[in-house]
This record gives structure tokens, sequence and C-alpha cells, in this order.
């Protein structure tokens, strides 16, 4: 099964853009999350929307935070990016009149209900000004990031 990465990577870029005070073009920033510009700017969107991110066009223009780390949870990021799926684990069938799957889908359903509470309870805490570098890193933004 392949992972979605994207919060990873976004959070990744989120934090190397923190770093800068110029704007970064999409493919600065693409390179470091190992994809190509569009895809790049289709994952930062939802940043957009969201008022996290700015972006520019032109000469001078390109990606920028808009507003400060400390402002911005793990929870509002993994919100923006659509809410990706948090478990590839699911029920055989939704619909069956077999009692033994009902029940073994309501204990999962109320298992990854409250997995997913904690999950959002615990990134909600988490700002990103936490996980950010307390030192300058470097933002040469490398391709194995």
């Amino acid at each position: 099964m392949n992972r979605d990465t994207r919060l990873s990577d976004v959070l990744h870029v989120l934090l190397h853009m923190d770093q800068v005070d110029e704007p970064l073009t999409s493919e600065v920033l693409a390179r470091s999350m190992g994809t190509n510009p569009a895809v790049f700017r289709r994952t930062m969107a939802g940043l957009r929307d969201a008022g996290f991110v700015r972006s520019g066009k032109g000469h001078g223009g390109g990606w920028q935070l808009a507003r400060p780390l400390r402002q911005i949870s793990l929870l509002a990021v993994y919100e923006a990016l659509g809410r990706p799926n948090f478990f590839a684990i699911g029920n055989r069938s939704q619909h069956t009149d077999c009692l033994v799957e009902k029940n073994v889908n309501a204990i999962m359903a109320d298992t990854m209900a409250q997995a997913e509470a904690l999950f959002a309870k615990r990134f909600g805490e988490i700002t990103l000004d936490e996980i950010a570098p307390r030192q300058p890193v470097s933002v040469s933004v490398h391709a194995e990031a």
C-alpha cells in the first residue's frame, strides 16, 4: 500500500518557507517534495485557501507564509489538505445481514472514531513553531528532503 506523504511533505515545505524572507518558486519547493511544480501547486491550493500561504506570479513571485508558524496547527494543515485518509483499515461490507460482521463493524467504527479524535486533539495542540528548527537551516531546498 502506498503511503500518503502530503502532510509530511507540506510540513517540510512550510518550515523551509519560514527560513527565508523572499518568495520561493514552485519549481524550488516542488523539488523538495520530490514532485513537479503542477502537483506542488495543486497540493498547496488548500493551504492558500486556508490563508496559511500566499503565492505571486511573475518575476519576483513565488510562495510565502501568510502567517506566523505559531498560528498554524498540525491539524489545520491536515484539514487544509482535505483530511487525507487516516487509516487504510476498512470493513468487509457496510451493509450486511450477518450479526458477527455487524458487531465487527461496530467495534471497528467506534475504535477508529476514538483514534481519530485522539489524533485531532493532539494535532490541534501542536503548532508549527514547535517543530521548526531552533537554528537557521540552509534553504538550498534539497531533492531528497
